[in-house]
């Protein structure tokens, strides 16, 4: 009981925190709102104004029973003038406050995704895009919500009760107020404990009902594998088991819903019979006019009409609350890696590249990166090559200052990144990724977001380099072709051009290559090999590779084991050592040759031979790991490897 009493009251000061939150966004329209609540007021007045005339309209009838009817023109007049002012003012407020409303969503919008753009990648890599996506929707549609219970249903309900109160206190017993309001109170705790207890079942209905759809989705994407298996039968009975128990928690929601109801309509039964009790007595007694007996109906009636919706209104309000606060929890996340206070521009020389004892980790008992030295001079090209998990694209990461080092340095002409500004050095590095995930929209657009403000020409010259501009010709749509969801309407070789293009395109003085032909066939990958070595002439360049042909022509390469620097020289002085990378280099070779025999035997050409991580045969010349028998030296590369 404690707990939950804890948990209560902080979940109440984060409701209050959350909704002071909200208060700066509606500060920028503070005239609006207030002219808003002006219309509200001006509405009420009119609408509580309805049944006073109706009273006087009533009580001239009474009093002229004995005479000559006259219809009371000037009551009818303004019965009708209140009754459209009360529809004029609502529709102003509306109209009014919808700047408001709608200014809220788009700023906390903007600000949301421009704090999700803020925070660093390791917090990106462990979420949920859909969740996040519905998180910001919910929560700016929450905001909307808060600002139109407030400005909508509680404020003009509050502001009725203040008048109705008035009436009943200046022109009638004590009793009248007591049993209106009393009536009011008890509905309003009713309501309150009904909606709390069936709010569970509600919650259970969502999970339900989201576990439901997820399996059934689950099971259309995987269809083929669904009938590989033939499990149809293991689907449909896990989908129907999910709802089946969705189906019992939605019949206790609809009886507690009933129950509900009624109590709502017994609490306002009993408080109208009541008021028509005391009204039908003073009317009796003399001391209320027919005329009363109806004014005072009409206004319970009246200020009753609004709290039928009050558990509607309460229950969202819980949930917009809810909502509110996962995006303001958001928006409170600190980023990781943030530029220091005195950050200062990347002032880009040649661009030389130096890691100086780097350390690195993402969880402290998981090391990446141990005492990592290394240096990529100017307008040089340094390849880094190692087996899966040895930290190769880590490198870039780092590079990017997408995480910190957690020892050492990184440097940029002297530069510690740390001391820099993250958008000044993320402008001075290209990159072609390993996965290229591109946006849905037309291929030039893609090419095009390297530089955004590059003409025509240019990013048509970068797809001429990249060996991509006559694959876009022959395209129905050309440059318009749009390339779907992630690029997925293009094959990988296709992606990886148009990542290649975005790079050229953005020109910058420092190049990464991350496995940037891993997706290429051998012919294409020829061609966009010569193309990368063009682009990377006079660049300081980074390669990561896994493909050894790929660096043969690189000025250093670098052995990366388990996080580790084991070997450094160019191509000819690793293979002369015989170590890891002549082993590697002899594995690759043998299994290119295999690739290429089976394409021969099936009648294809070398270009048949897909570039999957097999390399060119090893050219004349080139020591095979030191004269050692292809056996050996795969066993000398599975041997010096630990995983």
């Amino acid at each position: 009981m404690i707990t939950n009493a804890t948990e209560r009251v902080h979940k109440d000061r984060r409701d209050a925190h959350n909704l002071r939150a909200m208060l700066p966004y509606l500060w920028e329209f503070r005239g609006r709102a207030l002219l808003a609540l002006a219309c509200l007021v001006l509405a009420k007045v009119a609408t509580v104004g309805v049944p006073l005339v109706l009273k006087e309209i009533v009580d001239a009838f009474e009093q002229a029973k004995d005479q000559v009817l006259i219809l009371p023109v000037s009551l009818l007049l303004a019965y009708g003038l209140l009754k459209l002012s009360a529809s004029l003012f609502n529709e102003l407020r509306d109209v009014v406050f919808a700047r408001v409303r709608y200014r809220a969503m788009r700023r906390l919008s903007t600000r949301v995704l421009t704090h999700l753009h803020r925070l660093s990648l390791r917090y990106h890599l462990g979420r949920q895009s859909g969740a996040i996506s519905r998180d910001l929707e919910r929560g700016t549609r929450s905001v909307s919500s808060i600002m139109n219970y407030l400005a909508f249903s509680i404020l003009p309900v509050l502001v009725e009760f203040t008048l109705v109160a008035v009436i009943l206190l200046s022109r009638y017993q004590l009793a009248f107020t007591l049993v209106t309001f009393g009536a009011v109170a008890v509905y309003a705790l009713f309501t309150f404990a009904i909606t709390e207890w069936r709010m569970d079942y509600r919650h259970q209905m969502n999970r339900l009902d989201s576990e439901a759809n997820g399996q059934a989705f689950d099971s259309l994407i995987n269809y083929e594998t669904v009938k590989y298996f033939g499990n149809e039968g293991l689907e449909l009975r896990r989908y129907d088991g999910t709802l089946d128990a969705w189906e019992e928690v939605a019949v206790k929601s609809q009886t507690s819903m009933s129950l509900l109801n009624f109590g709502q309509g017994a609490i306002i039964a009993l408080g109208v019979t009541l008021i028509m009790f005391l009204a039908a007595r003073g009317v009796v007694s003399g001391e209320m006019s027919i005329g009363d007996l109806v004014l005072v109906n009409a206004l319970l009636l009246q200020i009753f009409i609004p709290l039928n919706f009050l558990g509607i209104v309460y229950r969202q309000i819980k949930y917009a609350l809810a909502d509110m606060d996962l995006v303001f929890k958001l928006l409170e996340r600190e980023p990781e890696v943030r530029d220091a206070p005195e950050a200062r521009p990347l002032v880009l020389g040649r661009g030389e590249v130096r890691f100086e004892a780097v350390d690195f980790h993402y969880q402290p008992e998981r090391p990446i990166l141990h005492g990592l030295s290394f240096a990529i001079g100017a307008g040089q090209k340094v390849a880094v090559v190692g087996h899966s998990g040895a930290g190769k694209s880590t490198l870039a990461r780092l590079l990017f200052r997408f995480y910190d080092v957690t020892g050492g340095r990184i440097l940029i002409d002297g530069q510690d990144l740390r001391a820099l500004t993250q958008d000044s050095l993320r402008a001075a590095i290209g990159i072609v990724p390993q996965d290229t995930v591109l946006f849905n929209d037309s291929i030039y657009y893609n090419i095009a977001y390297g530089r955004p403000d590059a003409s025509r020409a240019e990013v048509e010259r970068a797809a001429a380099m990249a060996h991509i501009r006559d694959f876009v010709m022959s395209l129905p749509d050309g440059w318009d072709t749009v390339v779907g969801e992630r690029g997925l309407k293009l094959s990988g070789g296709e992606k990886q051009r148009v990542a290649i293009a975005r790079a050229i395109l953005k020109r910058p003085r420092i190049l990464v290559f991350d496995e940037a032909t891993s997706s290429l066939d051998s012919q294409t990958e020829q061609a966009i090999g010569r193309t990368l070595a063009e682009v990377a002439e006079n660049h300081t360049t980074l390669v990561i590779a896994h493909r050894l042909s790929t660096v043969v022509d690189a000025d250093q390469i670098l052995v990366l084991e388990a996080g580790r620097l084991v070997e450094q020289g160019s191509h000819r002085e690793l293979l002369a050592q015989g170590g890891r990378y002549a082993a590697m280099w002899e594995l690759q070779r043998r299994e290119r040759e295999r690739a290429l025999a089976a394409a021969q035997g099936e009648g294809l050409g070398e270009e048949g031979v897909k570039g999957t991580g097999e390399d060119q045969p090893q050219s004349k010349g080139e020591p095979t790991a030191q004269g050692k028998p292809a056996v050996q030296a795969e066993l000398a590369m599975a041997g010096g490897h630990p995983h």
